[in-house]
């Protein structure tokens, strides 16, 4: 199974352990999914660690690399600007499409759930796709 999750799921995984969106990224960990991600999204994650958080450039390097570890890079090929109130979500969706994902995993109620899918592929909130994970095993 092929996800894309959002910078809110890392960052929810790392200031709340054991958490839904923690649970998410522990399932790549162990191999049970596969994630995706691109460059734009891991420079956004290394962005808000530096700007929300505190951390240092070298912090928000190490957890990028250790993101990266766990995680397949892809580079989008297409532009999409689907999400008109907040165009950095679009690099999400993107990131998706390139990797052909099965699932969108997003915190963002607002933008990207609020949209149900994109593309033929389901966004759902972490305790969502934790339940459907469920279901299947």
């Amino acid at each position: 199974m092929k996800a894309v999750c959002d910078t809110n799921i890392f960052i929810s995984s790392l200031n709340s352990p054991g958490g839904v969106s923690d649970e998410v990224i522990h399932l790549a960990k162990t191999g049970t999914i596969k994630l995706f991600i691109s460059t734009c999204i891991l420079s956004e994650i290394k962005g808000v660690l530096v700007k929300k958080f505190g951390a240092t450039k070298e912090k928000a390097q190490k957890i990028a690399a250790d993101i990266e570890h766990i995680t397949t890079l892809v580079r989008p090929t297409q532009k999409v600007t689907v999400v008109k109130k907040d165009f950095s979500d679009n690099k999400i969706l993107e990131c998706a499409l390139e990797a052909r994902a099965d699932y969108i995993i997003s915190g963002d109620i607002k933008h990207l759930q609020s949209l149900k899918k994109f593309q033929g592929i389901p966004i759902l909130g972490p305790a969502q796709f934790l339940a459907l994970i469920s279901s299947k095993v």
